[in-house]
């Protein structure tokens, strides 16, 4: 039997079968962990870092094994190219044919009947009636329904919320499309492969509902391989948690009054109190203020206003529950409606509620939303009994989870048990592709004169990297002022900026425009990847801390020092460390890459803590001198390959 590391190796199938296949020493040793870890049905938790290629080092062993298997991805740009892309070559390249499917969550496909409501209503703004139209010559000729399909409708538009899906909203068998139904056919192909790829949102909702005794979305399986593991320990804090959010209770007021102009027309009292629970919930949004925030519950509980508003937007949910009761009967989309409001005055009542100190009950908000979390302090007893039901072998892996060799931050987070571990460094030479500059001079990050003085550095370095370059921000705040203060300098560069359109249309420009500054805040810090020259340099303002303002880091701070604990050293340190690798992988992502990597923050040199930091990052060329990083920029990749810059 081919054996994984064989299949990657010189006379492996890989290499003889895929143009442009490398063999790396480091992507034979990951793949013979994970096949290892399949056989034992062993729990296996590893870093592999930039270029060591863990896709098929995961990919291949899975193949050749046999199980049923999941790869649960972070983002669904990665699960595509999984799906799409890297499964197949690997299949092509093995000579196999498993049976695999994608499966995303039911918000990502078409519901026919939710089409044909919205359709119904007539109370569309015109760009979204335009939008609806368009769709609706998609539904005619799609076969899956993935609504990624349809490329000019935008992503965030909100006419997506009224034609596809919720679990809360979804009439099961008694749809009239049930049998058409996108999600309950892609369901069913996943039920039958060999090979499902998956995200961490719909791995966790899987988990939550067989924890509340429901049926579950995945089917059962010999493995379990999770990839972005990075990611999973704040996702499943939020899933084991509970949220209302304004569009969730939005959503309610819409359904409902659909339901009853297509349905039940003389019950008017329906549609009337659905338009009072909407006027109720913009009415809490307004009492949060303008902008983006976000804060302990404890606090917003005492705002002017927000103890009467609060009880008023109860009691509409309550208002419009009373009146659908009448109708229940009459339409199974009321009766869905009639349940959603029991459920959403149990669950503000629940996420309002400070009593118990396990739980941080916070909000956010954004220019026309908000949303009221209450999260566990710690997801690790949870996570650890969801894993013991699946009775499988788990392999996660991300080329961020260990402070130096130690993964405990990440395995105790999760409840990881006594995992085997691995860790394989980037093949890059790093020493030679990149130059960590590390600036002198700078003030203090909490001096008011600070991000000022970043922006005049990044500017100058801009200049000398001919614009291909990443400012990369540890808040929205400082990302403004320096968008505002290079607009100003009439840089030469395009500047894209984090929120003047959509995080993909921006990337898209980059690579397209080649000499572009791109802005971006904590979405830009990982699973990025730009490779080639458009990007040769990566500027980062600030290390990457909790905001001492995060309702959730105080609260899991003021813990630990009931505990007696060192919250910086537990909590802020190794989080921060991890951030701060994840943000430095977007530089170098290919073996003919080069570029430059400045760390802005003084305090890598003047605080003790700085040495973790640095000794977290690939091993590049250190400097202090800005002239170093001009005369970087000013080789030629073939002098600049075999020269060491700095010191």
């Amino acid at each position: 039997m081919l054996r994984a590391a064989e299949a990657l190796g010189d006379a492996g199938p890989l290499k003889t079968r895929i143009p442009g296949f490398r063999v790396r020493p480091e992507q034979q040793a990951m793949a013979e962990a994970v096949e290892s870890a399949l056989s034992d049905g062993a729990t296996l938790v590893t870093e592999a870092g930039t270029g060591t290629g863990k896709t098929f080092a995961y990919l291949v062993p899975a193949c050749l094994h046999g199980g049923r298997t999941l790869v649960s991805t972070g983002t669904r740009t990665l699960q595509e190219q999984l799906f799409r892309r890297d499964l197949p070559t690997v299949c092509d390249a093995l000579g196999i044919r498993p049976v695999t499917a994608m499966l995303k969550g039911r918000g990502n496909y078409l519901c026919r009947y939710r089409l044909e409501i919205a359709g119904q209503s007539g109370q569309l703004p015109r760009v979204q009636q335009a939008q609806l139209l368009r769709i609706s010559e998609w539904a005619g000729r799609t076969h899956n329904g993935d609504i990624e399909e349809v490329d000019d409708v935008p992503a965030d538009s909100p006419i997506w919320y009224q034609v596809t899906s919720t679990a809360e909203n979804c009439l099961g068998a008694e749809c009239p499309d049930y049998q058409a139904c996108h999600v309950v056919k892609a369901r069913r192909a996943a039920q039958s492969a060999d090979i499902v790829v998956i995200n961490h949102h719909l791995l966790l909702s899987d988990m939550r509902l067989r924890d509340e005794g429901f049926g579950e979305l995945l089917p059962d399986c010999e493995a379990i391989i999770v990839d972005e593991a990075h990611q999973l320990p704040e996702l499943a804090s939020q899933f084991f948690g509970r949220t209302v959010s304004a569009h969730q209770l939005q959503s309610l007021a819409r359904d409902a009054a659909q339901c009853q102009a297509a349905e039940v027309g003389d019950a008017r009292e329906i549609g009337e109190r659905a338009t009072k629970l909407s006027e109720s919930v913009e009415s809490v949004r307004a009492l949060f203020g303008k902008g983006d925030t976000r804060g302990s519950w404890n606090v917003a509980a005492r705002m002017p206003g927000m103890e009467a508003a609060m009880a008023e937007l109860s009691g509409r949910i309550m208002d419009l529950y009373a009146a659908l009761e009448v109708h229940a009967e009459r339409s199974k989309g009321l009766e869905l409606c009639r349940q959603r409001c029991e459920v959403a005055r149990d669950e503000l009542a629940r996420v309002t509620c400070v009593d118990d100190e396990n739980l941080v009950s916070w909000y956010e908000t954004s220019r026309h939303a908000f949303r009221l979390h209450q999260t566990a302090m710690s997801c690790a007893e949870g996570f650890r009994a969801q894993m013991a039901r699946y009775d499988c072998a788990w392999v996660f892996t991300s080329a961020t989870l260990s402070i130096g060799a130690d993964f405990s931050h990440f395995t105790a987070r999760l409840g990881i048990d006594e995992p085997r571990t691995g860790q394989w460094a980037s093949p890059f030479d790093y020493a030679n592709q990149a130059l960590m500059y590390l600036p002198e001079g700078l003030p203090d990050p909490g001096d008011r004169s600070y991000t000022d003085r970043v922006v005049d550095l990044a500017a100058e370095i801009v200049k000398a990297s001919r614009g291909r370059a990443f400012l990369l921000f540890t808040s929205h705040q400082a990302l403004r002022f320096a968008a505002e203060r290079l607009r100003a300098k009439h840089i030469d560069y395009p500047l894209l900026v984090q929120g003047d359109a959509p995080r993909g249309l921006l990337l898209e420009r980059f690579r397209e425009l080649g000499n572009a500054v791109l802005l971006g805040t904590s979405s830009f810090w990982e699973g990025v990847d730009v490779r080639g020259e458009h990007l040769s340099c990566v500027i980062i303002d600030k290390l990457p801390f909790f905001s001492p303002d995060d309702p959730v880091f105080q609260a899991r701070q003021a813990q630990l020092a009931r505990q007696g604990e060192n919250a910086f050293r537990l909590l802020q340190l190794p989080q921060a460390v991890l951030a701060l690798k994840q943000g430095a992988g977007r530089l170098i992502r290919d073996r003919d890459d080069f570029g430059v990597l400045v760390l802005c923050d003084p305090r890598l040199i003047s605080r003790g803590y700085g040495r973790i930091f640095l000794s977290n990052l690939p091993p590049m060329t250190k400097t202090r001198s800005i002239d170093d990083v001009k005369s970087f920029f000013s080789l030629t990749e073939d002098t600049r390959s075999t020269r060491v810059i700095g010191g």
